[in-house]
Protein backbone atom coordinates (compact mmCIF):
# COMPACT_ATOMS: atom_id res chain seq x y z
CA UNK A 1 0.00 0.00 0.00
CA UNK A 2 1.39 3.40 -1.00
CA UNK A 3 0.83 6.13 1.56
CA UNK A 4 0.97 9.91 1.12
CA UNK A 5 1.12 12.34 4.03
CA UNK A 6 -0.13 15.85 3.23
CA UNK A 7 0.81 18.80 5.44
CA UNK A 8 0.12 22.51 4.98
CA UNK A 9 3.74 23.70 5.01
CA UNK A 10 7.06 22.63 6.47
CA UNK A 11 8.79 25.73 7.80
CA UNK A 12 9.44 24.80 11.43
CA UNK A 13 8.86 22.20 14.12
CA UNK A 14 5.74 23.04 16.12
CA UNK A 15 2.75 21.11 17.41
CA UNK A 16 1.42 20.25 13.95
CA UNK A 17 4.78 18.90 12.88
CA UNK A 18 4.97 16.76 16.04
CA UNK A 19 1.79 15.06 14.85
CA UNK A 20 3.33 14.62 11.40
CA UNK A 21 6.41 13.07 13.03
CA UNK A 22 4.25 10.34 14.55
CA UNK A 23 2.64 9.66 11.18
CA UNK A 24 6.11 9.43 9.66
CA UNK A 25 7.04 6.82 12.24
CA UNK A 26 3.80 4.96 11.59
CA UNK A 27 4.37 5.04 7.82
CA UNK A 28 8.17 5.09 7.34
CA UNK A 29 7.91 4.61 3.56
CA UNK A 30 5.34 7.38 3.03
CA UNK A 31 5.98 10.38 0.81
CA UNK A 32 5.18 13.84 2.18
CA UNK A 33 3.37 16.48 0.14
CA UNK A 34 3.31 20.12 1.22
CA UNK A 35 2.90 23.65 -0.13
CA UNK A 36 6.30 24.98 0.94
CA UNK A 37 9.35 23.30 2.45
CA UNK A 38 12.31 25.03 4.08
CA UNK A 39 14.93 22.26 4.26
CA UNK A 40 16.46 21.63 7.66
CA UNK A 41 13.66 23.23 9.69
CA UNK A 42 11.51 20.22 10.53
CA UNK A 43 13.72 17.72 12.29
CA UNK A 44 15.32 14.46 11.25
CA UNK A 45 12.21 12.28 11.38
CA UNK A 46 10.35 14.38 8.80
CA UNK A 47 13.35 15.38 6.69
CA UNK A 48 14.38 11.79 5.97
CA UNK A 49 11.17 11.24 3.99
CA UNK A 50 10.82 12.20 0.37
CA UNK A 51 9.15 15.62 0.37
CA UNK A 52 7.28 16.92 -2.65
CA UNK A 53 6.17 20.54 -2.86
CA UNK A 54 3.74 22.73 -4.81
CA UNK A 55 4.56 25.52 -7.24
CA UNK A 56 4.55 27.94 -4.29
CA UNK A 57 7.89 26.46 -3.23
CA UNK A 58 9.50 28.19 -6.21
CA UNK A 59 8.40 31.62 -4.97
CA UNK A 60 10.19 33.58 -2.19
CA UNK A 61 9.59 31.48 0.91
CA UNK A 62 10.03 34.18 3.52
CA UNK A 63 6.61 35.61 2.68
CA UNK A 64 4.74 32.37 1.99
CA UNK A 65 1.83 33.45 4.19
CA UNK A 66 1.09 36.21 1.67
CA UNK A 67 0.21 33.55 -0.91
CA UNK A 68 -3.02 32.70 0.93
CA UNK A 69 -5.27 33.27 -2.13
CA UNK A 70 -3.21 30.67 -4.01
CA UNK A 71 -3.26 28.04 -1.27
CA UNK A 72 -6.36 26.16 -2.56
CA UNK A 73 -4.98 25.99 -6.11
CA UNK A 74 -1.57 24.92 -4.83
CA UNK A 75 -2.86 22.11 -2.61
CA UNK A 76 -5.08 20.83 -5.42
CA UNK A 77 -2.10 20.79 -7.78
CA UNK A 78 -0.25 18.13 -5.76
CA UNK A 79 -0.17 14.88 -7.74
CA UNK A 80 -1.44 12.07 -5.49
CA UNK A 81 -2.04 9.60 -8.28
CA UNK A 82 -1.00 6.08 -7.33
CA UNK A 83 -1.37 6.48 -3.56
CA UNK A 84 -3.85 4.14 -1.87
CA UNK A 85 -4.03 6.01 1.45
CA UNK A 86 -3.77 9.76 1.97
CA UNK A 87 -3.49 11.13 5.51
CA UNK A 88 -3.60 14.91 5.73
CA UNK A 89 -2.84 17.04 8.79
CA UNK A 90 -4.53 20.36 8.30
CA UNK A 91 -4.93 23.75 9.94
CA UNK A 92 -5.28 25.53 6.61
CA UNK A 93 -5.76 23.74 3.28
CA UNK A 94 -4.10 20.31 3.44
CA UNK A 95 -7.43 18.51 3.85
CA UNK A 96 -8.44 19.98 0.47
CA UNK A 97 -5.93 17.91 -1.50
CA UNK A 98 -7.26 15.72 -4.33
CA UNK A 99 -6.62 12.00 -3.72
CA UNK A 100 -6.64 9.57 -6.63
CA UNK A 101 -9.91 7.89 -7.52
CA UNK A 102 -10.51 4.97 -5.17
CA UNK A 103 -7.98 6.15 -2.57
CA UNK A 104 -8.90 6.55 1.09
CA UNK A 105 -8.37 10.02 2.54
CA UNK A 106 -8.32 10.58 6.31
CA UNK A 107 -7.93 14.20 7.43
CA UNK A 108 -6.60 15.06 10.88
CA UNK A 109 -7.93 18.54 11.60
CA UNK A 110 -6.14 20.96 13.92
CA UNK A 111 -8.71 23.65 13.09
CA UNK A 112 -10.74 24.99 10.19
CA UNK A 113 -8.88 27.82 8.45
CA UNK A 114 -9.00 30.32 11.32
CA UNK A 115 -8.03 33.42 9.34
CA UNK A 116 -11.08 33.24 7.09
CA UNK A 117 -13.56 32.35 9.85
CA UNK A 118 -13.80 33.73 13.39
CA UNK A 119 -10.25 35.09 13.62
CA UNK A 120 -10.24 37.08 10.40
CA UNK A 121 -9.83 40.38 12.27
CA UNK A 122 -6.77 39.16 14.16
CA UNK A 123 -4.98 38.70 10.85
CA UNK A 124 -6.49 41.38 8.64
CA UNK A 125 -8.04 43.89 11.03
CA UNK A 126 -7.10 47.53 11.46
CA UNK A 127 -3.51 47.88 12.60
CA UNK A 128 -2.58 44.38 11.45
CA UNK A 129 -2.74 44.84 7.70
CA UNK A 130 -2.59 47.74 5.27
CA UNK A 131 -5.72 49.14 3.60
CA UNK A 132 -5.13 47.35 0.29
CA UNK A 133 -4.42 44.03 2.00
CA UNK A 134 -7.55 44.38 4.13
CA UNK A 135 -9.63 45.21 1.07
CA UNK A 136 -8.29 42.24 -0.87
CA UNK A 137 -8.68 39.87 2.09
CA UNK A 138 -12.27 40.98 2.64
CA UNK A 139 -13.07 40.34 -1.01
CA UNK A 140 -11.40 36.91 -1.07
CA UNK A 141 -12.58 35.60 2.31
CA UNK A 142 -16.07 34.49 1.13
CA UNK A 143 -14.52 32.51 -1.72
CA UNK A 144 -12.00 30.88 0.63
CA UNK A 145 -14.78 30.01 3.11
CA UNK A 146 -16.81 28.32 0.36
CA UNK A 147 -13.75 26.37 -0.75
CA UNK A 148 -12.96 25.42 2.85
CA UNK A 149 -16.42 23.89 3.27
CA UNK A 150 -16.64 22.30 -0.18
CA UNK A 151 -13.21 20.64 0.03
CA UNK A 152 -14.17 18.65 3.16
CA UNK A 153 -16.04 16.29 0.82
CA UNK A 154 -12.66 15.01 -0.40
CA UNK A 155 -12.01 13.28 2.92
CA UNK A 156 -13.84 10.10 3.88
CA UNK A 157 -13.10 10.76 7.54
CA UNK A 158 -12.43 13.90 9.56
CA UNK A 159 -10.53 13.43 12.81
CA UNK A 160 -10.60 16.41 15.19
CA UNK A 161 -7.68 17.04 17.53
CA UNK A 162 -10.05 17.99 20.39
CA UNK A 163 -13.72 18.30 21.23
CA UNK A 164 -13.35 22.04 20.83
CA UNK A 165 -12.16 21.61 17.23
CA UNK A 166 -14.95 19.09 16.63
CA UNK A 167 -17.32 21.90 17.56
CA UNK A 168 -15.63 24.24 15.11
CA UNK A 169 -15.96 21.62 12.38
CA UNK A 170 -19.67 21.37 13.14
CA UNK A 171 -20.11 25.15 13.23
CA UNK A 172 -18.22 26.12 10.10
CA UNK A 173 -18.35 23.02 7.91
CA UNK A 174 -21.79 21.72 8.95
CA UNK A 175 -20.32 18.27 9.35
CA UNK A 176 -19.68 16.06 12.35
CA UNK A 177 -16.15 14.92 13.09
CA UNK A 178 -15.87 11.16 12.80
CA UNK A 179 -13.62 10.92 15.85
CA UNK A 180 -11.60 12.97 18.32
CA UNK A 181 -7.94 11.96 18.70
CA UNK A 182 -5.81 14.16 20.92
CA UNK A 183 -2.34 15.08 19.64
CA UNK A 184 0.69 13.15 20.92
CA UNK A 185 2.89 14.55 23.67
CA UNK A 186 6.22 13.00 24.67
CA UNK A 187 5.95 13.39 28.45
CA UNK A 188 8.89 11.05 29.11
CA UNK A 189 11.40 13.80 28.29
CA UNK A 190 10.30 15.89 31.30
CA UNK A 191 11.74 15.69 34.80
CA UNK A 192 9.19 17.26 37.16
CA UNK A 193 10.42 20.34 38.97
CA UNK A 194 10.19 20.66 42.71
CA UNK A 195 7.02 22.27 43.96
CA UNK A 196 7.06 25.80 45.29
CA UNK A 197 8.26 29.12 43.86
CA UNK A 198 11.69 30.65 44.49
CA UNK A 199 13.20 34.09 44.09
CA UNK A 200 14.44 33.15 40.64
CA UNK A 201 11.00 32.18 39.33
CA UNK A 202 9.78 33.42 35.98
CA UNK A 203 6.76 32.70 33.85
CA UNK A 204 7.33 30.94 30.56
CA UNK A 205 5.46 31.02 27.26
CA UNK A 206 6.38 28.47 24.60
CA UNK A 207 4.47 29.43 21.47
CA UNK A 208 4.56 30.51 17.89
CA UNK A 209 4.32 34.30 17.84
CA UNK A 210 1.26 34.66 15.63
CA UNK A 211 -1.80 36.91 16.09
CA UNK A 212 -4.37 34.38 17.32
CA UNK A 213 -2.16 33.21 20.20
CA UNK A 214 -2.70 36.64 21.86
CA UNK A 215 0.79 36.75 23.35
CA UNK A 216 0.32 40.53 23.44
CA UNK A 217 -1.98 40.14 26.46
CA UNK A 218 0.72 38.41 28.50
CA UNK A 219 3.38 40.88 27.36
CA UNK A 220 1.18 43.79 28.39
CA UNK A 221 0.30 42.29 31.78
CA UNK A 222 3.84 41.32 32.78
CA UNK A 223 5.29 44.58 31.51
CA UNK A 224 2.82 46.55 33.64
CA UNK A 225 3.50 44.44 36.72
CA UNK A 226 7.26 44.34 36.07
CA UNK A 227 7.28 40.58 36.61
CA UNK A 228 9.70 38.31 34.71
CA UNK A 229 8.30 36.63 31.61
CA UNK A 230 10.34 34.50 29.21
CA UNK A 231 8.98 33.85 25.73
CA UNK A 232 10.37 30.94 23.71
CA UNK A 233 9.28 30.95 20.10
CA UNK A 234 9.37 32.98 16.94
CA UNK A 235 6.98 34.25 14.30
CA UNK A 236 5.69 37.28 12.42
CA UNK A 237 4.48 39.01 15.60
CA UNK A 238 7.88 39.03 17.32
CA UNK A 239 8.96 42.51 16.24
CA UNK A 240 5.75 44.20 17.40
CA UNK A 241 5.79 42.26 20.68
CA UNK A 242 9.37 43.32 21.36
CA UNK A 243 8.44 46.95 20.79
CA UNK A 244 5.56 46.67 23.27
CA UNK A 245 7.48 44.73 25.93
CA UNK A 246 8.90 46.17 29.13
CA UNK A 247 12.29 45.36 30.61
CA UNK A 248 10.92 42.35 32.52
CA UNK A 249 10.02 40.47 29.32
CA UNK A 250 12.74 38.41 27.65
CA UNK A 251 12.51 36.91 24.15
CA UNK A 252 14.47 33.68 23.70
CA UNK A 253 13.82 33.09 20.02
CA UNK A 254 13.08 29.69 18.52
CA UNK A 255 14.26 27.48 21.37
CA UNK A 256 15.47 23.96 20.71
CA UNK A 257 13.52 21.05 22.12
CA UNK A 258 16.16 20.32 24.75
CA UNK A 259 16.62 23.91 25.90
CA UNK A 260 12.88 24.53 26.18
CA UNK A 261 12.53 21.32 28.15
CA UNK A 262 15.15 22.55 30.59
CA UNK A 263 13.39 25.87 30.99
CA UNK A 264 10.08 24.09 31.47
CA UNK A 265 11.51 22.20 34.42
CA UNK A 266 12.76 25.39 36.07
CA UNK A 267 9.87 27.76 35.62
CA UNK A 268 7.20 28.29 38.22
CA UNK A 269 4.27 28.83 35.88
CA UNK A 270 3.19 28.39 32.30
CA UNK A 271 0.81 30.83 30.73
CA UNK A 272 -1.52 30.72 27.78
CA UNK A 273 -3.20 33.83 26.52
CA UNK A 274 -5.38 32.86 23.58
CA UNK A 275 -9.12 32.73 24.18
CA UNK A 276 -10.19 30.44 21.36
CA UNK A 277 -7.80 27.88 20.01
CA UNK A 278 -7.36 24.29 19.08
CA UNK A 279 -5.84 21.70 21.39
CA UNK A 280 -2.08 21.59 21.47
CA UNK A 281 0.77 19.94 23.34
CA UNK A 282 1.56 22.79 25.76
CA UNK A 283 -0.92 21.95 28.50
CA UNK A 284 0.01 18.23 28.72
CA UNK A 285 3.68 19.25 28.61
CA UNK A 286 3.07 21.66 31.47
CA UNK A 287 1.42 18.92 33.51
CA UNK A 288 4.32 16.55 32.82
CA UNK A 289 6.87 19.13 33.96
CA UNK A 290 4.69 19.95 36.98
CA UNK A 291 4.23 23.54 35.88
CA UNK A 292 1.56 25.63 37.52
CA UNK A 293 -0.57 26.66 34.53
CA UNK A 294 -2.08 30.07 35.06
CA UNK A 295 -5.63 30.69 33.92
CA UNK A 296 -7.06 34.13 34.49
CA UNK A 297 -10.69 34.95 35.06
CA UNK A 298 -10.68 38.72 34.74
CA UNK A 299 -11.79 40.40 31.51
CA UNK A 300 -9.23 42.15 29.35
CA UNK A 301 -10.72 45.51 30.28
CA UNK A 302 -9.39 45.01 33.80
CA UNK A 303 -5.90 45.55 32.45
CA UNK A 304 -6.91 49.15 31.93
CA UNK A 305 -8.66 49.69 35.25
CA UNK A 306 -7.48 52.39 37.70
CA UNK A 307 -4.34 51.53 39.73
CA UNK A 308 -6.33 51.37 42.96
CA UNK A 309 -8.43 48.49 41.64
CA UNK A 310 -5.28 46.63 40.61
CA UNK A 311 -3.37 46.99 43.85
CA UNK A 312 -4.27 43.52 45.08
CA UNK A 313 -2.85 41.96 41.92
CA UNK A 314 0.64 43.39 42.21
CA UNK A 315 2.08 40.26 43.76
CA UNK A 316 0.09 37.87 41.57
CA UNK A 317 0.79 38.39 37.86
CA UNK A 318 -1.25 35.36 36.93
CA UNK A 319 -4.55 37.12 37.54
CA UNK A 320 -3.67 40.00 35.22
CA UNK A 321 -3.72 37.81 32.11
CA UNK A 322 -6.93 37.14 30.27
CA UNK A 323 -8.40 33.67 30.27
CA UNK A 324 -8.77 32.47 26.75
CA UNK A 325 -8.77 28.74 26.85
Amino acid sequence: MRVALVHDWLTGLRGGERVLEQLCLLYPAADIFTLVHMPGTCGEIIERHRIRTSFLDRLPKGVYRHYLPLFPLAIESLDLEGYDLVVSTSHAVAKGCRPAKGAVHVAYIHTPMRYVWDQFEWYFGAGRAGPLTRLAAGALAPMLRRWDVRSTARAQALIANSRFVAGRIRRYWNREADAVVYPPVDTSRFVPAAEGPSAADYALIVSALVPYKRIDLAVSAFSRLKRPLWIAGDGPERRSLERAAGSSVRFLGAASRSSSCCRERKTSASRRSNRKRRAGPCSPSAAAARWKPSWTARPASSLHSPPSSRSSTASRPSIACKQIH
